[in-house]
């Protein structure tokens, strides 16, 4: 079996001890698998490690699941992420501060950090952003947003 469908069942146990509410369990999943695979295309395209990019964001939000708060969720997270991937042998320790690198900066998103924490952050917010068209753009991701548009070559919204 791949590490990332390892890596998904291990996250897939720690959301239902948490979660208990079939809804947020959903939410949970979607949002998690979401990002993971927008970080794949992210990655592949600009030559990225798009394994790594994938585990990183099926454990981007996993502190925030855990705890049920989003409370310096990306710096508790990228911990709890450390010790998830070292107690299942899911990867080296150069992998693990790679992964954890990116879950740790994950929320700075005014912020440019290295190429793979920047592929986590834009999987995010491709997922908040594409997920419901509906929904406003948060001022923290339009920046984001709009170059993403414009790097997949879609219309720049007026």
């Amino acid at each position: 079996m791949s590490r990332i469908k390892d890596l998904r069942k291990v996250v897939g146990n720690e959301l239902r001890k948490s979660i208990t509410d079939a809804e947020k369990l959903e939410s949970a999943y979607a949002h998690l698998y979401g990002v993971s695979l927008a970080a794949t295309v992210i990655a592949e395209k600009r030559g990225e490690n798009s394994e790594l990019a994938s585990m990183s964001a099926m454990l981007h939000d996993i502190a925030a699941y855990v705890s049920g708060t989003y409370d310096d969720h990306a710096h508790r997270g990228a911990d709890m992420a450390r010790e998830i991937l070292l107690r299942n042998g899911l990867a080296k320790p150069m992998e693990i501060d790679i992964i954890c690198s990116a879950i740790y900066h994950h929320d700075d998103k005014m912020i440019k950090d290295a190429p793979l924490d920047e592929v986590l952050k834009d999987a995010d917010v491709m997922h908040h952003t594409f997920n419901d068209l509906a929904k406003p753009v948060k001022d923290k991701e339009l920046a984001r947003y709009l170059s993403l548009r414009q790097e997949f070559g879609l219309p720049v919204l007026e």
